[in-house]
Protein backbone atom coordinates (compact mmCIF):
# COMPACT_ATOMS: atom_id res chain seq x y z
CA UNK A 1 0.00 0.00 0.00
CA UNK A 2 0.97 3.55 -0.31
CA UNK A 3 3.84 4.41 -2.54
CA UNK A 4 4.83 1.71 -4.16
CA UNK A 5 6.63 0.74 -7.40
CA UNK A 6 4.31 -0.27 -10.24
CA UNK A 7 6.28 -0.32 -12.89
CA UNK A 8 6.08 -3.95 -13.93
CA UNK A 9 1.98 -3.59 -13.67
CA UNK A 10 1.12 -3.48 -17.34
CA UNK A 11 0.42 -5.62 -19.94
CA UNK A 12 3.47 -6.88 -21.87
CA UNK A 13 2.13 -5.94 -24.98
CA UNK A 14 3.22 -2.02 -23.91
CA UNK A 15 6.37 -2.98 -23.38
CA UNK A 16 6.89 -5.07 -26.80
CA UNK A 17 5.53 -2.08 -28.43
CA UNK A 18 8.25 0.20 -26.36
CA UNK A 19 11.36 -1.83 -27.72
CA UNK A 20 9.55 -1.34 -31.14
CA UNK A 21 9.36 2.15 -31.01
CA UNK A 22 13.06 2.11 -29.42
CA UNK A 23 13.96 -0.02 -32.67
CA UNK A 24 12.34 3.17 -35.12
CA UNK A 25 13.91 5.72 -33.13
CA UNK A 26 11.68 7.86 -35.59
CA UNK A 27 8.60 6.55 -34.49
CA UNK A 28 8.87 8.13 -30.77
CA UNK A 29 6.95 11.08 -31.50
CA UNK A 30 4.86 13.12 -29.12
CA UNK A 31 1.40 11.65 -29.25
CA UNK A 32 -1.49 12.51 -26.83
CA UNK A 33 -3.58 9.53 -25.57
CA UNK A 34 -7.14 10.14 -24.50
CA UNK A 35 -8.61 7.83 -21.23
CA UNK A 36 -12.66 8.26 -21.75
CA UNK A 37 -15.49 5.30 -21.25
CA UNK A 38 -18.30 5.01 -23.18
CA UNK A 39 -21.49 4.42 -21.50
CA UNK A 40 -22.26 5.27 -18.04
CA UNK A 41 -22.00 2.24 -15.50
CA UNK A 42 -24.79 0.99 -13.58
CA UNK A 43 -27.00 2.54 -16.34
CA UNK A 44 -26.66 5.61 -14.02
CA UNK A 45 -27.19 9.05 -15.27
CA UNK A 46 -23.17 10.15 -15.02
CA UNK A 47 -20.12 8.87 -13.53
CA UNK A 48 -17.75 9.83 -10.41
CA UNK A 49 -14.00 10.13 -11.14
CA UNK A 50 -11.83 8.86 -8.49
CA UNK A 51 -8.27 7.51 -8.18
CA UNK A 52 -6.09 10.76 -9.42
CA UNK A 53 -3.80 10.48 -6.48
CA UNK A 54 -2.76 7.11 -7.14
CA UNK A 55 -2.21 7.72 -10.76
CA UNK A 56 -0.01 10.69 -9.51
CA UNK A 57 1.64 7.95 -7.36
CA UNK A 58 2.52 5.74 -9.95
CA UNK A 59 3.44 8.06 -12.53
CA UNK A 60 5.99 9.68 -9.78
CA UNK A 61 7.36 6.34 -8.79
CA UNK A 62 7.79 5.08 -12.41
CA UNK A 63 11.03 4.09 -12.81
CA UNK A 64 12.86 0.12 -13.72
CA UNK A 65 14.89 -1.36 -10.46
CA UNK A 66 17.55 -3.85 -11.18
CA UNK A 67 15.11 -6.60 -10.47
CA UNK A 68 12.87 -5.39 -12.66
CA UNK A 69 15.15 -5.83 -15.45
CA UNK A 70 16.76 -8.65 -14.55
CA UNK A 71 13.08 -10.45 -14.93
CA UNK A 72 13.07 -8.99 -18.41
CA UNK A 73 16.00 -10.25 -19.75
CA UNK A 74 14.76 -13.46 -18.25
CA UNK A 75 11.87 -13.88 -20.95
CA UNK A 76 14.60 -13.61 -23.63
CA UNK A 77 12.26 -11.34 -25.81
CA UNK A 78 14.36 -8.01 -25.09
CA UNK A 79 17.28 -6.53 -26.04
CA UNK A 80 20.21 -5.28 -23.85
CA UNK A 81 20.35 -1.97 -25.49
CA UNK A 82 16.74 -1.43 -24.48
CA UNK A 83 17.34 -2.67 -21.68
CA UNK A 84 20.02 -0.20 -20.60
CA UNK A 85 17.93 2.43 -22.25
CA UNK A 86 14.96 1.42 -19.73
CA UNK A 87 17.65 1.34 -16.63
CA UNK A 88 17.38 5.52 -17.07
CA UNK A 89 13.55 5.86 -17.88
CA UNK A 90 11.46 8.24 -16.47
CA UNK A 91 7.76 10.21 -17.22
CA UNK A 92 9.07 13.33 -18.95
CA UNK A 93 5.39 13.79 -20.52
CA UNK A 94 2.38 15.94 -19.37
CA UNK A 95 -1.15 15.00 -17.88
CA UNK A 96 -4.44 16.78 -17.78
CA UNK A 97 -7.48 15.35 -15.45
CA UNK A 98 -10.96 15.59 -14.46
CA UNK A 99 -10.44 16.35 -10.65
CA UNK A 100 -11.59 13.27 -8.31
CA UNK A 101 -14.83 13.59 -7.18
CA UNK A 102 -16.20 15.13 -10.66
CA UNK A 103 -19.19 13.70 -12.14
CA UNK A 104 -18.19 13.19 -15.63
CA UNK A 105 -19.69 11.59 -18.69
CA UNK A 106 -19.18 9.37 -21.71
CA UNK A 107 -16.81 10.16 -24.03
CA UNK A 108 -15.11 12.77 -21.81
CA UNK A 109 -11.11 12.61 -21.65
CA UNK A 110 -10.87 11.25 -17.84
CA UNK A 111 -7.29 11.66 -18.49
CA UNK A 112 -5.03 13.31 -21.14
CA UNK A 113 -1.71 12.27 -21.73
CA UNK A 114 0.85 13.87 -23.88
CA UNK A 115 4.63 12.42 -24.24
CA UNK A 116 6.65 10.60 -26.11
CA UNK A 117 4.93 7.20 -27.70
CA UNK A 118 7.05 5.10 -25.73
CA UNK A 119 5.90 6.82 -22.37
CA UNK A 120 2.47 7.11 -23.08
CA UNK A 121 2.05 3.56 -24.32
CA UNK A 122 3.61 2.48 -20.98
CA UNK A 123 1.17 3.97 -18.88
CA UNK A 124 -2.07 2.82 -20.17
CA UNK A 125 -2.52 -0.02 -18.14
CA UNK A 126 -2.14 0.97 -15.21
CA UNK A 127 -3.96 4.54 -15.46
CA UNK A 128 -6.92 2.58 -16.18
CA UNK A 129 -6.64 -0.04 -13.71
CA UNK A 130 -6.55 2.99 -11.04
CA UNK A 131 -9.16 4.36 -12.40
CA UNK A 132 -11.35 2.31 -13.97
CA UNK A 133 -12.14 0.67 -10.16
CA UNK A 134 -11.70 3.58 -7.82
CA UNK A 135 -14.29 5.58 -10.12
CA UNK A 136 -16.70 2.49 -10.50
CA UNK A 137 -16.93 2.19 -6.47
CA UNK A 138 -16.83 6.25 -6.22
CA UNK A 139 -20.23 5.72 -9.03
CA UNK A 140 -21.46 3.10 -6.99
CA UNK A 141 -21.58 4.37 -3.94
CA UNK A 142 -23.01 8.11 -4.85
CA UNK A 143 -26.22 5.57 -5.87
CA UNK A 144 -26.10 3.56 -2.77
CA UNK A 145 -26.09 7.09 -0.64
CA UNK A 146 -28.55 8.95 -3.03
CA UNK A 147 -31.23 5.94 -1.76
CA UNK A 148 -30.73 6.43 1.38
CA UNK A 149 -31.99 9.71 1.15
CA UNK A 150 -29.32 11.71 3.90
CA UNK A 151 -28.65 8.84 5.98
CA UNK A 152 -25.50 8.00 6.91
CA UNK A 153 -24.01 5.33 5.11
CA UNK A 154 -21.22 3.15 6.08
CA UNK A 155 -18.86 1.18 3.62
CA UNK A 156 -17.68 -2.47 5.63
CA UNK A 157 -16.64 -4.28 2.89
CA UNK A 158 -13.39 -4.97 2.91
CA UNK A 159 -13.85 -9.10 3.55
CA UNK A 160 -15.65 -9.58 0.67
CA UNK A 161 -13.68 -7.62 -1.69
CA UNK A 162 -11.19 -9.09 -4.48
CA UNK A 163 -8.36 -8.80 -2.56
CA UNK A 164 -6.20 -6.10 -0.40
CA UNK A 165 -5.91 -3.49 -2.80
CA UNK A 166 -9.40 -3.60 -4.16
CA UNK A 167 -10.88 -3.55 -0.14
CA UNK A 168 -8.92 -0.81 0.90
CA UNK A 169 -8.64 1.78 -2.29
CA UNK A 170 -12.07 0.68 -2.71
CA UNK A 171 -12.77 2.03 0.55
CA UNK A 172 -11.40 5.27 -0.60
CA UNK A 173 -13.39 5.28 -3.76
CA UNK A 174 -16.32 4.39 -1.24
CA UNK A 175 -15.61 7.76 0.80
CA UNK A 176 -15.46 10.06 -2.28
CA UNK A 177 -18.88 8.92 -2.95
CA UNK A 178 -20.23 10.00 -0.05
CA UNK A 179 -19.76 7.65 2.49
CA UNK A 180 -19.39 8.92 6.20
CA UNK A 181 -17.21 5.90 7.35
CA UNK A 182 -15.58 2.51 6.57
CA UNK A 183 -14.90 -0.80 8.58
CA UNK A 184 -11.82 -0.59 6.57
CA UNK A 185 -8.89 0.13 9.28
CA UNK A 186 -5.78 0.44 6.74
CA UNK A 187 -7.27 2.74 4.77
CA UNK A 188 -8.50 5.02 7.77
CA UNK A 189 -4.96 5.01 8.45
CA UNK A 190 -3.74 5.50 4.75
CA UNK A 191 -6.64 8.53 3.95
CA UNK A 192 -6.86 9.79 7.10
CA UNK A 193 -10.80 9.03 6.90
CA UNK A 194 -13.33 8.11 10.04
CA UNK A 195 -13.33 4.42 10.89
CA UNK A 196 -16.40 2.84 12.41
CA UNK A 197 -17.32 -0.27 13.66
CA UNK A 198 -19.57 -2.11 16.44
CA UNK A 199 -19.07 -5.92 17.27
CA UNK A 200 -20.24 -9.50 15.53
CA UNK A 201 -22.93 -12.11 16.57
CA UNK A 202 -19.75 -13.84 17.89
CA UNK A 203 -19.41 -11.66 20.83
CA UNK A 204 -23.05 -11.82 21.94
CA UNK A 205 -22.72 -16.16 21.33
CA UNK A 206 -19.17 -16.17 23.46
CA UNK A 207 -21.15 -14.81 26.93
CA UNK A 208 -23.52 -16.60 28.96
CA UNK A 209 -26.47 -14.98 27.44
CA UNK A 210 -27.67 -11.86 25.01
CA UNK A 211 -27.77 -9.01 28.05
CA UNK A 212 -24.57 -9.76 29.49
CA UNK A 213 -22.97 -8.97 26.32
CA UNK A 214 -24.83 -6.02 25.60
CA UNK A 215 -24.48 -4.80 28.93
CA UNK A 216 -20.49 -4.99 28.85
CA UNK A 217 -20.54 -3.75 25.65
CA UNK A 218 -21.85 -1.02 26.70
CA UNK A 219 -19.38 -0.51 30.06
CA UNK A 220 -16.88 -1.06 27.66
CA UNK A 221 -18.25 1.81 24.63
CA UNK A 222 -20.30 4.29 26.40
CA UNK A 223 -20.37 7.11 23.85
CA UNK A 224 -20.38 4.58 20.84
CA UNK A 225 -22.87 1.85 21.79
CA UNK A 226 -24.44 0.23 19.43
CA UNK A 227 -25.76 -3.16 19.51
CA UNK A 228 -26.61 -5.68 17.45
CA UNK A 229 -29.78 -7.16 17.99
CA UNK A 230 -30.77 -10.50 15.74
CA UNK A 231 -28.54 -12.44 17.13
CA UNK A 232 -31.23 -15.10 18.82
CA UNK A 233 -34.98 -13.40 18.63
CA UNK A 234 -35.20 -9.49 17.21
CA UNK A 235 -38.11 -8.42 18.82
CA UNK A 236 -38.36 -10.54 21.59
CA UNK A 237 -34.80 -10.76 23.11
CA UNK A 238 -32.82 -8.57 21.08
CA UNK A 239 -34.56 -5.12 21.38
CA UNK A 240 -35.76 -5.52 25.00
CA UNK A 241 -32.20 -6.12 25.89
CA UNK A 242 -30.35 -3.19 24.22
CA UNK A 243 -33.40 -1.34 25.97
CA UNK A 244 -32.65 -2.51 29.42
CA UNK A 245 -29.40 -1.74 28.91
CA UNK A 246 -29.83 1.59 27.63
CA UNK A 247 -32.22 2.41 30.72
CA UNK A 248 -29.05 1.17 33.02
CA UNK A 249 -27.05 3.50 30.94
CA UNK A 250 -29.59 6.57 31.44
CA UNK A 251 -30.27 5.56 35.59
CA UNK A 252 -26.56 5.76 36.13
CA UNK A 253 -25.88 9.20 34.19
CA UNK A 254 -23.89 7.45 30.66
CA UNK A 255 -24.61 10.09 28.70
CA UNK A 256 -26.27 8.40 25.47
CA UNK A 257 -24.40 10.78 22.81
CA UNK A 258 -24.42 8.01 19.91
CA UNK A 259 -26.21 4.92 20.70
CA UNK A 260 -28.91 2.52 19.59
CA UNK A 261 -29.24 -0.84 17.55
CA UNK A 262 -28.48 -2.69 14.63
CA UNK A 263 -30.35 -5.31 12.25
CA UNK A 264 -28.50 -7.41 9.95
CA UNK A 265 -31.11 -9.87 8.94
CA UNK A 266 -34.75 -10.58 8.62
CA UNK A 267 -37.57 -7.99 7.46
CA UNK A 268 -36.08 -4.69 7.54
CA UNK A 269 -38.96 -2.56 6.99
CA UNK A 270 -41.07 -4.46 9.64
CA UNK A 271 -38.35 -4.63 11.77
CA UNK A 272 -37.29 -1.09 12.38
CA UNK A 273 -41.34 -0.10 12.32
CA UNK A 274 -41.46 -2.69 15.27
CA UNK A 275 -38.38 -1.51 16.89
CA UNK A 276 -39.34 2.18 16.46
CA UNK A 277 -42.03 2.16 18.40
CA UNK A 278 -40.26 -0.07 21.18
CA UNK A 279 -37.76 2.25 21.55
CA UNK A 280 -39.94 5.09 20.98
CA UNK A 281 -42.29 4.10 24.27
CA UNK A 282 -39.33 3.04 26.55
CA UNK A 283 -37.73 6.76 26.39
CA UNK A 284 -35.45 6.26 24.01
CA UNK A 285 -36.47 8.39 20.37
CA UNK A 286 -33.34 9.38 19.35
CA UNK A 287 -32.09 5.68 19.15
CA UNK A 288 -30.10 5.06 15.83
CA UNK A 289 -31.52 1.97 14.05
CA UNK A 290 -28.88 0.83 11.83
CA UNK A 291 -29.25 -1.97 8.81
CA UNK A 292 -27.06 -4.35 7.15
CA UNK A 293 -27.82 -7.56 5.27
CA UNK A 294 -27.00 -7.82 1.28
CA UNK A 295 -27.93 -4.02 1.29
CA UNK A 296 -27.26 -1.80 -2.30
CA UNK A 297 -28.91 0.97 -3.46
CA UNK A 298 -32.28 -0.64 -4.80
CA UNK A 299 -33.13 -2.96 -1.61
CA UNK A 300 -32.08 0.93 0.32
CA UNK A 301 -34.67 2.41 -1.93
CA UNK A 302 -37.41 -0.04 -1.85
CA UNK A 303 -36.98 -0.06 2.09
CA UNK A 304 -37.64 3.62 1.87
CA UNK A 305 -40.87 3.19 0.00
CA UNK A 306 -41.93 1.32 2.74
CA UNK A 307 -41.64 3.32 5.58
CA UNK A 308 -38.77 1.70 7.22
CA UNK A 309 -37.53 3.32 9.98
CA UNK A 310 -33.46 3.03 9.77
CA UNK A 311 -31.33 6.13 10.02
CA UNK A 312 -28.16 4.42 9.24
CA UNK A 313 -26.56 2.08 6.75
CA UNK A 314 -24.17 -0.41 6.20
CA UNK A 315 -23.42 -1.68 2.90
CA UNK A 316 -20.26 -4.64 2.33
CA UNK A 317 -20.41 -6.64 -0.56
CA UNK A 318 -22.81 -4.90 -3.28
CA UNK A 319 -20.94 -1.91 -2.86
CA UNK A 320 -16.97 -3.00 -2.66
CA UNK A 321 -17.59 -5.17 -5.35
CA UNK A 322 -20.46 -3.20 -7.43
CA UNK A 323 -21.62 -6.73 -7.87
CA UNK A 324 -24.13 -5.72 -10.64
CA UNK A 325 -21.67 -4.25 -12.67
CA UNK A 326 -18.20 -5.77 -11.90
CA UNK A 327 -16.47 -3.07 -14.36
CA UNK A 328 -15.95 0.55 -15.10
CA UNK A 329 -15.22 0.13 -18.94
CA UNK A 330 -12.60 2.95 -19.73
CA UNK A 331 -10.33 2.78 -22.58
CA UNK A 332 -7.37 4.62 -23.73
CA UNK A 333 -7.33 5.78 -27.61
CA UNK A 334 -4.87 7.49 -29.63
CA UNK A 335 -5.86 11.26 -30.52
CA UNK A 336 -3.23 13.11 -32.35
CA UNK A 337 0.68 12.97 -33.12
CA UNK A 338 2.82 16.12 -33.26
CA UNK A 339 4.50 17.01 -36.28
CA UNK A 340 8.31 17.31 -35.42
CA UNK A 341 8.79 20.01 -37.61
CA UNK A 342 6.14 22.10 -37.13
CA UNK A 343 5.11 20.88 -33.58
CA UNK A 344 1.30 20.71 -34.97
CA UNK A 345 -0.71 17.67 -33.48
CA UNK A 346 -1.93 16.23 -36.38
CA UNK A 347 -5.47 14.44 -35.16
CA UNK A 348 -5.91 10.87 -35.34
CA UNK A 349 -9.47 8.87 -35.41
CA UNK A 350 -10.02 5.37 -34.86
CA UNK A 351 -12.83 3.93 -36.84
CA UNK A 352 -15.19 0.90 -36.45
CA UNK A 353 -18.27 -1.19 -37.45
CA UNK A 354 -19.40 0.06 -33.84
CA UNK A 355 -20.27 3.40 -34.01
CA UNK A 356 -20.10 4.26 -30.54
CA UNK A 357 -16.35 3.11 -30.68
CA UNK A 358 -15.59 5.76 -33.18
CA UNK A 359 -13.23 7.74 -31.27
CA UNK A 360 -12.90 12.43 -31.20
CA UNK A 361 -9.61 12.92 -32.59
CA UNK A 362 -7.18 15.86 -31.61
CA UNK A 363 -5.86 18.16 -28.86
CA UNK A 364 -9.06 18.29 -26.75
CA UNK A 365 -10.66 19.77 -23.46
CA UNK A 366 -13.93 20.39 -21.84
CA UNK A 367 -16.12 23.18 -20.87
CA UNK A 368 -18.98 22.47 -18.33
CA UNK A 369 -22.08 24.59 -19.08
CA UNK A 370 -24.30 25.45 -16.24
CA UNK A 371 -27.66 26.98 -16.18
CA UNK A 372 -26.88 30.36 -14.57
CA UNK A 373 -30.23 30.68 -12.57
CA UNK A 374 -30.41 27.26 -11.06
CA UNK A 375 -26.55 26.30 -11.36
CA UNK A 376 -27.14 22.87 -12.66
CA UNK A 377 -25.31 21.10 -15.35
CA UNK A 378 -26.92 22.33 -18.36
CA UNK A 379 -24.25 20.07 -20.74
CA UNK A 380 -20.84 19.12 -21.55
CA UNK A 381 -19.26 20.77 -24.38
CA UNK A 382 -15.66 18.55 -25.64
CA UNK A 383 -13.67 21.21 -28.06
CA UNK A 384 -10.03 21.86 -29.17
CA UNK A 385 -7.49 23.17 -26.55
CA UNK A 386 -7.17 26.42 -28.73
CA UNK A 387 -10.97 27.08 -28.69
CA UNK A 388 -12.27 29.90 -26.61
CA UNK A 389 -15.83 30.45 -25.78
CA UNK A 390 -17.48 33.69 -24.00
CA UNK A 391 -20.54 33.88 -21.49
CA UNK A 392 -21.32 37.21 -23.35
CA UNK A 393 -21.70 35.83 -26.63
CA UNK A 394 -24.65 33.24 -27.50
CA UNK A 395 -23.57 29.28 -27.62
CA UNK A 396 -25.04 27.13 -30.16
CA UNK A 397 -25.09 23.55 -28.69
CA UNK A 398 -25.73 20.52 -30.83
CA UNK A 399 -25.80 16.92 -30.97
CA UNK A 400 -23.05 15.11 -32.71
CA UNK A 401 -24.96 12.11 -33.53
CA UNK A 402 -27.92 14.03 -34.64
CA UNK A 403 -26.60 17.29 -35.58
CA UNK A 404 -29.69 19.05 -36.83
CA UNK A 405 -30.76 19.20 -33.41
CA UNK A 406 -29.70 22.47 -31.87
CA UNK A 407 -29.85 24.75 -28.85
CA UNK A 408 -29.01 28.47 -28.67
CA UNK A 409 -28.00 29.96 -24.83
CA UNK A 410 -28.06 33.41 -24.90
CA UNK A 411 -25.86 35.47 -22.96
CA UNK A 412 -27.03 35.55 -18.96
CA UNK A 413 -28.36 32.61 -19.34
CA UNK A 414 -25.39 30.22 -18.52
CA UNK A 415 -22.15 29.80 -17.07
CA UNK A 416 -18.82 28.32 -18.02
CA UNK A 417 -16.45 26.05 -16.41
CA UNK A 418 -13.33 24.50 -18.01
CA UNK A 419 -13.30 20.79 -16.26
CA UNK A 420 -9.99 19.72 -16.82
CA UNK A 421 -6.75 20.25 -14.75
CA UNK A 422 -2.93 20.13 -15.45
CA UNK A 423 -1.40 17.21 -13.66
CA UNK A 424 1.82 16.48 -14.97
CA UNK A 425 3.82 19.27 -16.57
CA UNK A 426 7.33 17.84 -18.54
CA UNK A 427 7.44 14.77 -16.13
CA UNK A 428 7.14 17.27 -13.29
CA UNK A 429 3.57 17.09 -10.86
CA UNK A 430 2.37 20.66 -10.67
CA UNK A 431 -1.21 19.45 -8.48
CA UNK A 432 -1.33 18.77 -5.06
CA UNK A 433 -4.05 16.40 -4.20
CA UNK A 434 -6.72 17.18 -1.80
CA UNK A 435 -7.30 15.34 1.24
CA UNK A 436 -10.00 12.51 0.58
CA UNK A 437 -12.79 14.11 3.22
CA UNK A 438 -12.26 17.39 1.10
CA UNK A 439 -12.76 15.10 -2.20
CA UNK A 440 -16.24 13.83 -1.13
CA UNK A 441 -17.01 17.24 -0.39
CA UNK A 442 -16.31 18.23 -3.39
CA UNK A 443 -17.78 15.09 -4.87
CA UNK A 444 -21.83 16.39 -2.71
CA UNK A 445 -21.21 19.75 -4.20
CA UNK A 446 -20.67 18.50 -7.43
CA UNK A 447 -23.81 16.32 -7.18
CA UNK A 448 -25.61 19.18 -6.69
CA UNK A 449 -25.28 20.95 -9.70
CA UNK A 450 -27.06 17.49 -11.34
CA UNK A 451 -30.59 17.49 -12.11
CA UNK A 452 -33.17 14.99 -10.16
CA UNK A 453 -33.92 13.66 -12.86
CA UNK A 454 -30.21 12.65 -13.86
CA UNK A 455 -29.78 11.21 -10.25
CA UNK A 456 -32.63 8.84 -10.22
CA UNK A 457 -31.81 5.33 -10.07
CA UNK A 458 -34.12 4.13 -12.93
CA UNK A 459 -34.27 4.94 -16.66
CA UNK A 460 -31.88 8.50 -15.92
CA UNK A 461 -31.91 11.97 -18.04
CA UNK A 462 -28.37 11.70 -19.78
CA UNK A 463 -26.51 14.78 -19.99
CA UNK A 464 -25.78 16.13 -23.08
CA UNK A 465 -22.23 15.71 -24.13
CA UNK A 466 -21.89 18.06 -27.12
CA UNK A 467 -18.59 18.92 -29.14
CA UNK A 468 -18.00 21.85 -30.69
CA UNK A 469 -18.86 22.80 -34.02
CA UNK A 470 -14.45 22.86 -35.08
CA UNK A 471 -14.03 19.70 -33.46
CA UNK A 472 -17.22 18.05 -35.56
CA UNK A 473 -16.09 19.59 -38.65
CA UNK A 474 -12.34 17.53 -38.05
CA UNK A 475 -14.49 14.78 -37.13
CA UNK A 476 -16.25 14.63 -40.35
CA UNK A 477 -13.38 15.41 -42.37
CA UNK A 478 -11.02 12.37 -41.14
CA UNK A 479 -14.31 9.98 -41.48
CA UNK A 480 -14.29 11.27 -45.23
CA UNK A 481 -10.87 11.15 -46.00
CA UNK A 482 -10.97 7.68 -44.35
CA UNK A 483 -14.28 6.36 -46.40
CA UNK A 484 -11.81 7.11 -49.42
CA UNK A 485 -9.45 4.76 -48.89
Amino acid sequence: MGKQNLTLMTDLYELTMMQGYFRNKDRNETVIFDAFYRSNPLDSGYAICAGLEQVIDYINNLHFSGEDLDYLRSLGIFSEDFLDYLKDFHFSGDIYAIPEGSVMFPREPMIKVVAPIMEAQLVETAILNIINHQSLIATKTSRVCYAARGDGVMEFGLRRAQGPDAGTYGARAAMIGGCTGTSNVLAGRLFDVPVKGTHAHSWIMSFPDEYTAFRTYAELYPSACILLVDTYDTLKSGVPNAIRVFSEMKKNGVPLTFYGIRLDSGDLAYLSKKARKMLDEAGFPDAVISASNDLDESLIDSLKAQGCRITSWGVGTNLITSKDWPSFGGVYKLAAIQDSKTGRFIPKIKLSENTEKVTNPGDKTIYRIYEKDSGKIKADLICLVEEQFDENEPLILFDPNEPWKKTKLLPGTYTLRKLMVQVFDKGRCVYHSPRVMEIRDYCRQELDTLWEETRRLVNPHDVYVDLSQKLYDMKISLLNQMSQV
